[in-house]
């Protein structure tokens, strides 16, 4: 039997509007991991919160404590959910992430969260190299704008070029609606 877990992944408020590193349409794409967090829970399936704590002494954003490194309350974990802090980009590095799904039997992950060409994108390579099947939701997942070699890169062509490489070789990036009716 395989089961499924569904990832959120640094859905916390200093990505939302007013935080301190404000991504673009977070809020958008945490009411639609909502819809999926809803779903696993009505069906008693795993959910699995991811939060990440910076380390650096002079952080500006996801400070521990500070009310700006908790997770938004649209998606907020449940009693008993799992959360599982982090320090690195990627997920599985440094937490006993694997150790939580391996426990559970868990062989296929459902991803959402933030930032599309960061931590979705670590989490979830590396979860397929150790072996699980992916999904990504790609309507609920954020990211910002970037600079490279002085131009500006706009959010939504750094998500469709993170979920277009993603969906080559490592997941199936699908919307929540398909997701939900499938």
């Amino acid at each position: 039997m395989t089961a499924t877990a569904l990832v959120l992944v640094d859905f916390q408020n200093d990505y939302f509007e007013g935080g301190a590193f404000t991504l673009i349409g977070t809020a958008a794409a945490a009411a639609k991991a909502r819809t999926v967090l809803d779903r696993f829970r009505a069906n008693q399936e795993t959910v699995v919160h991811i939060r990440h704590h910076a380390g650096e002494e002079d952080a500006t954003f996801f400070v521990p404590g500070t009310p700006g490194a908790d997770i938004n309350t649209l998606v907020s974990p449940a009693e008993g959910e799992t959360v599982v802090t982090k320090v690195n980009i990627n997920g599985f590095l440094g937490t006993d992430l694997k150790a939580i799904l391996d426990a559970q039997d868990v062989t296929n992950l459902v991803v959402a969260g933030a930032m599309s060409h960061m931590c979705i994108d670590a989490l979830v390579r590396a979860a397929s190299d150790l072996g699980y099947a992916v999904t990504v939701l790609h309507d609920a997942v954020a990211t910002r704008d970037l600079e490279f070699g002085g131009r500006t890169v706009s959010a939504a062509d750094v998500h469709a070029s993170f979920m277009a490489a993603l969906a080559f070789a490592y997941a199936n990036v699908v919307s929540t609606d398909d997701f939900l009716n499938s």
